[in-house]
């Protein structure tokens, strides 16, 4: 079974569209995708409601997750730790135990884009336009994600 974290600040709206994208992409039969964020401002709640929306628009459900927050032991049981910028990216690898904790963790937008170290904006305080921008940047690093996989 791989094991597949997603990582923003708040964990209700890049992580949880990431994670609803890539889950939507892979059999869960071999994969779980989950999600998380760096802070504990949302713990336990729902994602954003224009994540919600800008889910439901590409015929994702992801009214079933809840935010938690990113804890050291998550390290141990992910393959695969994905962040939405820099600064979820700084604040993971400071909790790193190890180098291979550290090696697990990467910028999302690097699978398409590698190198380029470029980060997915935060839309949380924009209008609802930042979300459908996010999603189809989340939807080509999870199609690039899915091909990796697969190889």
């Amino acid at each position: 079974m791989i094991r597949i974290l997603m990582v923003c600040l708040g964990n209700i709206c890049r992580s949880p569209l990431t994670h609803g994208i890539l889950e939507s992409k892979l059999d869960t039969e071999y994969f779980i995708v989950d999600s998380a964020g760096t802070s504990k401002y949302h713990i336990g709640s729902l994602p954003d409601k224009r994540s919600i929306a800008v889910a439901k628009k590409n015929n994702l459900d992801i009214t079933n997750q809840r935010g938690r927050q990113f804890v050291v032991e998550d390290f141990e049981m992910y393959n695969y730790i994905y962040v939405m910028d820099k600064s979820n990216f700084e604040n993971i690898t400071k909790m790193a135990r190890n180098v291979e904790d550290i090696a697990k963790v990467k910028l999302i937008l690097n699978e398409s884009y590698p190198s380029k170290n470029l980060e997915v904006p935060d839309p949380y305080y924009g209008g609802d336009f930042g979300f459908d921008t996010v999603y189809k940047m989340l939807e080509e690093a999870c199609n690039t994600i899915v091909n990796k996989l697969k190889q």
